[in-house]
């Protein structure tokens, strides 16, 4: 019953996060999502309803280093995307957090993208 009732609460927060954040082609929506081993980061245009950028702990370059959901894997994360996004063409974002707090690995992937160039 508890799992159920987090769940819920989770996606309520998501909700009310999506309704003041929406991204564009000019300024997408850069969504974080972190997981129990892994981190993930997309931008999204939500005009059109696609991802313009994506990169996880998953993709190859990254796997190679072995990060996980931690610190040290957000900044490493938040610094890669932040150059993957930049040589995409986008130079500034809306920051969509999915329901976490913007503390600890949320905060640290945040900062390390704006040190590497996005705008928020």
């Amino acid at each position: 019953m508890n799992t159920i009732r987090k769940a819920t609460l989770l996606q309520n927060r998501r909700w009310r996060i999506r309704k003041k954040v929406a991204g564009t082609g000019v300024r997408p929506r850069l969504c974080v999502r972190f997981t129990a081993k892994h981190a993930y980061a997309q931008a999204i245009d939500d005009d059109k309803g696609a991802t313009l950028v994506f990169l996880g702990t998953l993709d190859a370059e990254l796997r190679k280093q072995k990060l996980k959901a931690n610190l040290a894997g957000a900044k490493v994360l938040g610094t890669a995307f932040a150059a993957k996004a930049k040589a995409a063409g986008i130079a500034s974002v809306v920051f969509d957090r999915s329901g976490a707090r913007y503390h600890g690995k949320v905060k640290v992937f945040a900062d390390a993208a704006r040190e590497g160039g996005l705008k928020f």
